[in-house]
């Protein structure tokens, strides 16, 4: 007995028809979520008003600018404001074009600024990852007391530690230098170990096992495992700190004596008060301001997306 097997099923030939794609659903068009908007859209713009009125204040001329304060645009347009910030105009420039004939050299400033604000990043981001990791990972009497301590100073205000921290760089010899003004936030902060401990807290326990199983010890699970994989959070935690090294104007007003130590803060309240005439020089004044804000809005806007979600996850941790 002989079997046929069943002949094929002819199929039509032509072009394959694709599945349609889903359709995206529109979200509905709410009384809330306009309004939402519209809360965020004033809130956007107050926020970028002041800057904005910086730099129409920089790009104005002092003589005009009395005459037309309520001008949305700059009045009498003019970049000598830029020019007398960077210390490219002479004293004779700056009285004619309106200005106090003030000098600034803002190239020194920003450099004093830059040393100080890296100096102050690498090392508390350092010393401060390490005393974090001891606190997640390591097991020693008293540890927990101690971390609750160390948190207390989270509770302390700054202005209770600037005579002990005074004395301590007078003592020193470090006064009217870099590393004086660098020295009291340059070792570790409680919010910076705070902060690292929280991330640190959520490895897995099985990554250290295992690298321990293949011989790793302590120091070399730390800086080529853990610390790669904290990479989010050391890097929001370098951004953070940077920004506020950059913008501290107290202590380097106490520490600092000559230009040889004076950073972008402490040399624009001088610049303004140099000022032998009636009223400041607004515009360079304004313009010196924007330029040193410009490198941390720079800084922030680059990283703003991983400070956020950084933020969010160690707080969820």
């Amino acid at each position: 007995m002989t079997t046929t097997a069943p002949a094929p099923v002819a199929t039509p030939t032509g072009p394959a028809h694709p599945e349609p794609a889903p359709r995206r659903r529109r979200r509905r068009t709410t009384p809330g979520r306009v309004l939402g908007w519209v809360v965020l859209a004033l809130l956007l713009v107050v926020t970028l008003f002041p800057f904005y009125w910086m730099l129409r204040t920089a790009l104005s001329t002092n003589a005009a600018l009395p005459g037309g304060a309520a001008d949305p645009l700059p009045v009498g347009f003019s970049g000598e404001g830029f020019r007398r910030a960077l210390g490219l105009a002479t004293a004779q420039e700056s009285l004619a074009d309106g200005g106090s004939g003030a000098s600034m050299d803002f190239p020194r400033y920003l450099l004093n600024s830059v040393v100080v604000a890296t100096l102050v990043t690498v090392c508390q981001v350092f010393f401060s990852a390490m005393a974090a990791y001891a606190f997640a990972r390591l097991r020693w009497p008293g540890r927990d007391a101690v971390y609750a301590v160390f948190l207390a100073g989270l509770m302390v205000p700054t202005i209770f530690t600037l005579l002990p921290n005074f004395l301590l760089v007078r003592d020193l010899g470090l006064l009217d230098t870099l590393p004086g003004i660098a020295l009291p936030t340059m070792l570790m902060t409680p919010f910076a170990v705070f902060f690292l401990r929280q991330f640190f807290a959520g490895i897995s326990f099985e990554i250290e096992e295992a690298a321990k199983l293949d011989g790793a010890g302590r120091f070399r699970t730390f800086f080529t495992i853990v610390l790669p994989m904290a990479s989010p959070a050391v890097v929001t935690l370098a951004v953070l700190t940077y920004i506020t090294a950059w913008n501290d104007y107290l202590w380097p007003l106490l520490v600092s004596q000559s230009d040889d130590s004076r950073v972008l803060t402490l040399a624009l309240g001088i610049f303004r008060a140099q000022s032998p005439q009636a009223s400041p020089d607004w515009a360079g004044l304004m313009a010196a301001t924007l330029l040193a804000a410009l490198p941390m809005l720079l800084l922030f806007l680059a990283f703003a997306k991983r400070i956020v979600n950084s933020i969010g996850f160690t707080g969820i941790k």
